[in-house]
Order: C-alpha cells, then sequence, then structure tokens
C-alpha cells in the first residue's frame, strides 16, 4: 500500500497531528498495515467492513469488547430500507429467520402502517441488537475481515499518507484511511478535532434487565406508560426469566454509571414500588442529548453512526442510520483506496449523509417533545395522531421514519435521481433477475431498458467496474410516497443501491455520471461487462461474436 511503512512515517515528520497520550513516532513499532482501519466492532463498523471487503479491500476492525457477546437490552429492530440494503447484499434472509416482521414503523408511537408501500419488504423486523450484530459478524467472518478484540484506541496521529492508531495494548496499526464507528462518545472523534453541536439533555431514562421479587398475582403492569415525568416501560423478556425495565427519572441523571439504588428510586418515583428488583445483568442511562458531527470527514478520518450523530432513540432510528451510512461509504472508500477514484469522492459522503441524519435528529426532538404530558401536548398529540391517519401525511411520515424516502440532491432531473432503485423482477434472455441480485456484489449497475442497440455514446470505458444488463420490464414504476413515474429507458444504479443518473432516450449526461460516481474511462477497456443471468455473480462479456461466459473467480478479479 503506498504510503504505509516506517519510512513514510519518518517522511511525514513534519505534517503529522497527535492527538492523544503524547504518543511519539518512536514508540510506534513493530506496525501492522491495513487500506482501512475500523474503530468500533457494532452494527455500523461491521456493516462497513463487509462492504469494503466486497470490494476487495484490506480491511481491519478495532473492538474493545473481548467478543461479539452483547450484554443487556439495546436498539432492536430493522426498518424496510434497513432490509432492502441487507437484500441488495444477499444477507437479508439471514436476519428475516430471526427475527418477527412487523409494522414497527411509528412516530412518536402513533403507528405508521407501510404494507401498502411499493417495496418487496413492507414492514420492519424486531430484532435484538445482539442477534443483529451476531449475523453480521458471522457475515464479515466469511469475508476474512480480522477483528482485533480486546483493545481501545489511545491515540491517533495522520500525515498526508495515512493515519497511525496507537492501541491500549502498546500495538499500533498505520492504516490509509480511519473510520470512527465507536459511538456517542466518540475517541476518533475527539482525537481528530471534529465538532460535536446540538442541544444538552432535558430528560435522563434508566435501561435494565433485572429480576423480580413479587408475589404470584402481585406481577406489574406490562407495557408502556406516559405520565408528567416521560415514557415508561415494563416487559417480560421470558416465561419466568429476566425483566426488561426502561423509566424516566425525576431529574437528570448523574454522569457517573447508574446503580441499582438509582433504578430503585426511579421505579418508586413512577409506579409507587421498585417491585423488589435485583439480580440486575445490565443498567444503563441514556439521555436526549442531541448532537450531530460538524464534519464527517477529517482528511483521513472519517466518522459513522453514532460517531456522527446521536438522539433519543424514539423511533428505533438510529442503528438503521449507522448501517445506511456505512453503505454509503464503503463503495466510495473503496474506489479511492483502490485508485479507482480521487479522494474528493469522499466529500460526497458528508454531503448525501449529514443531511439524512439532522432530518433524523429533528424529528426525534418533535417525537420526544409529543411524549411529554399535559393537557396542551395531549391536544397537540391527538391532532397529529388525527393527521396521520389520512392516508397523505401517513406515506410522507412513513416514507421518513422507514427510511424508503431518502433522496440524495443531484440535481433536477427524473424522479428517480438520487432516489433507491426499486426492486424489479427484470426480464432478460435467461429468465427473470431481480434488480437487487445485481448489487450482490456491491458493484455498479448500468440497466439498460431501452431495447437492443446499447447506448449512442462510448462507455466501454467503464467495462472494468459497471455491469451492463439489458433487460426489459413490464409494469408501473412505483416509488414510494411519490407514486407512478415515467418509466425511464436507461438507469445508472451506484452500488448502495441509489440512481446515479437515468436515461430518457438519449443518454445525455450518462458519460459524466459514470466519470463523476466511478472514475474516467480506461482507455485499455474493451467491452463493458453484460449479464443476462439472474444467477448471483455469473457475468458475460459481450464480444464481436458470441458471449464468453467468465467463472465467478475470474469474475471477482473484473
Amino acid at each position: 500500500m503506498a504510503g504505509r511503512g516506517q519510512n513514510s512515517l519518518e517522511a511525514g515528520l513534519g505534517v503529522a497531528s497527535f492527538i492523544g497520550t503524547g504518543w511519539s513516532r518512536r514508540e510506534v513499532e513493530p506496525m501492522s498495515d491495513h487500506a482501512v482501519v475500523i474503530i468500533g466492532g457494532g452494527p455500523t463498523g461491521l456493516m462497513l467492513a463487509g462492504e469494503l471487503a466486497l470490494a476487495g479491500v484490506d480491511v481491519a476492525i478495532v473492538e474493545r469488547r473481548a467478543s461479539q457477546d452483547l450484554i443487556g437490552m439495546r436498539a432492536g429492530g430493522l426498518h424496510s430500507r434497513t432490509i432492502e440494503v441487507l437484500d441488495q447484499r444477499g444477507i437479508a434472509d439471514r436476519f428475516l429467520s430471526q427475527g418477527q416482521r412487523a409494522q414497527v414503523a411509528g412516530f412518536a408511537w402513533i403507528r405508521l402502517d407501510i404494507s401498502d408501500f411499493p417495496t418487496r419488504h413492507p414492514y420492519g423486523l424486531a430484532l435484538r441488537q445482539n442477534n443483529i450484530e451476531r449475523i453480521l459478524a458471522g457475515w464479515v467472518g466469511e469475508l476474512a475481515v480480522p477483528i482485533y478484540r480486546g483493545r481501545e484506541v489511545t491515540g491517533i496521529a495522520q500525515d498526508d499518507a495515512g493515519v497511525d492508531v496507537e492501541l491500549s495494548d502498546g500495538d499500533s496499526l498505520r492504516a490509509e484511511y480511519l473510520v470512527g464507528c465507536d459511538g456517542g462518545r466518540s475517541l476518533v472523534r475527539k482525537a481528530a478535532g471534529i465538532a460535536f453541536p446540538g442541544w444538552d439533555p432535558t430528560t435522563s431514562c434508566l435501561i435494565a434487565e433485572v429480576e423480580l421479587d413479587v408475589e404470584e398475582g402481585e406481577e406489574p403492569e406490562w407495557g408502556l406508560r406516559r405520565d408528567a415525568l416521560g415514557i415508561h416501560a415494563l416487559s417480560r423478556l421470558e416465561v419466568g426469566g429476566s425483566v426488561g425495565v426502561m423509566v424516566t427519572e425525576q431529574r437528570l441523571g448523574a454522569v457517573s454509571e447508574p446503580t441499582l439504588p438509582d433504578l430503585s428510586e426511579a421505579l418508586i418515583a413512577v409506579y409507587g414500588t421498585d417491585f423488589g428488583i435485583h439480580s440486575p445483568t445490565w443498567i444503563s442511562r441514556f439521555t436526549d442529548t442531541t448532537r450531530q458531527a460538524a464534519a464527517y470527514r477529517d482528511r483521513r478520518v472519517l466518522l459513522a453512526g453514532d460517531a456522527a450523530h446521536v438522539h433519543f432513540p424514539t423511533g428505533g432510528q438510529g442503528l438503521n442510520t449507522g448501517a445506511q451510512d456505512a453503505v454509503n461509504l464503503g463503495w466510495k472508500l473503496a474506489q479511492v483506496v483502490n485508485g479507482i477514484s480521487p479522494d474528493s469522492l469522499l466529500d460526497t459522503y458528508h454531503t448525501e449523509r449529514h443531511p439524512v441524519a439532522a432530518r433524523v435528529l429533528h424529528n426525534t426532538m418533535a417525537q420526544t417533545a409529543l411524549l411529554g404530558a399535559g393537557e396542551r401536548i395531549d391536544a397537540l398529540r391527538d391532532t397529529v395522531s388525527e393527521l396521520l391517519s389520512m392516508d397523505e401525511p401517513r406515506k410522507r411520515f412513513a416514507g421518513m421514519m422507514s427510511g424508503l424516502d431518502i433522496h440524495y440532491d443531484f440535481g433536477e432531473g427524473h424522479p428517480l435521481l438520487g432516489r433507491r432503485m426499486p426492486d424489479l423482477d427484470l426480464v432478460t434472455t435467461d429468465g427473470v433477475v431481480r434488480v437487487f441480485t445485481l448489487l450482490h456484489r456491491a458493484r455498479p449497475v448500468l440497466l439498460n431498458l431501452g431495447g437492443p442497440g446499447g447506448f449512442d455514446v462510448d462507455i466501454t470505458g467503464w467495462a472494468d467496474r459497471v455491469q451492463l444488463v439489458d433487460a426489459k420490464y413490464v409494469g408501473g414504476w412505483e416509488l414510494p410516497v411519490l407514486g407512478v413515474v415515467t418509466a425511464p429507458t436507461a438507469v445508472l444504479i451506484r452500488p448502495d443501491g441509489y440512481v446515479a443518473w437515468v436515461g430518457d432516450g438519449r443518454h445525455l449526461g450518462l458519460a459524466d455520471a459514470l466519470t463523476t460516481w466511478f472514475g474516467s474511462s480506461t482507455a485499455a477497456a474493451s467491452s463493458i461487462e453484460r449479464t443476462n443471468s439472474c444467477a448471483p455473480g455469473t457475468v458475460t462479456s459481450l464480444l464481436p461474436e458470441s458471449p464468453v461466459r467468465t467463472t465467478e473467480q475470474e469474475t471477482l478479479r473484473l
């Protein structure tokens, strides 16, 4: 990897930026090299590692936990768009088989039904974070991504060629790029000096798994509760087993770690009893602190997930936003590392994802306000509930909460531009193939729907990067919220599933779009990859005479 090794360290001595523990370059040997190092092995970090590995990038994860085990209740549930993203990689069934499909989308506890949305997954998935992580870790393991466990970052230093990372065990790593997926208290964000503006907390909640000591017939009223203090919940996690507790505290909690007496006090204030709680498996505190990184990138350091944005967990959007951060960043970072695109492509990560998270922060603050108590808030809540019972408002809010309405601003054009590509059943000469199947290898797709004859611009220079698929689609084109749109004659789909260019028969701007997103044309390329098969990873290269089918192993090197 260019720029790595001890010589590059010495060469960059004058331009390095050191932040952390007083660490100097003379203390970093021996050193391990990776193209990308990810700090944090939660859902965001795992998803990003998988995306990079699919693109052949040498990536490693540093995770403070000694194992993937996750103690206690965490954010659980996948929204429709996140399930689609997993489907684009061919792994959605792994999650669907372990969770419960349900209409999980909602706004301040007001249910939003998406069963009529035009998607193959018009639902959410109830699935605990420990299961989500376990499945993602299995996928990443299949891709042979190394994970350095039981270690934390104690310092970072970046220069013009890469980033040095000091670890708590005295070891160190060198990478071309470092990505902080290390949570709301991100050391990477702090070390890089990236500002984290926002709003301080106004309320705090305790969440725990405990045992109860109550007489038979005296069990508490299970379920959600809302009062003058805030929101609370009690749930039996398993028959005769531990109980999940969430309770709003009377006052903002202390900075220190919460204790069993803290939980007991909070329960008594709300329920008049602590139900004899004992033997806690896990107790944690969260607040409605709302903050977002001012920049998602500082030269060779990037942020994703909670390291880039934190908010009150209402609506279950945090994990989903983080996973989609990873899918947006992964292919871009891979192209930069692999020398396909200039590093300016990474600036589009902030441009696209910062507004998405800003919208999440905005709607969670609105939801938190609606979950308050008092006659005036009740009146407002009733009004919002009535509004969301109407079809058009329901669709708009459900599109937002499910992630299906995300729109990246690529300028004026067809309604598809900058939006998710629908998972259509395409008709090819070899049979029917789903659009998402074409994205399993995380490669861009140029979909020709205008009949044989190809394009009136020279696109052979992108043969090593882009799949060209000739197909037909019989049926209407419908998008969530927007409804039916005009059928295009061609579509350029990015690896993250978003549409980068739409053709109307003239193919104007196609070469520019290919260059913008997938690098300059390669003069050595002789043909663009074509696929007419519904078998994932099987590619046909169109030659002057007859097609020659390549093997899976050969295809992955294209």
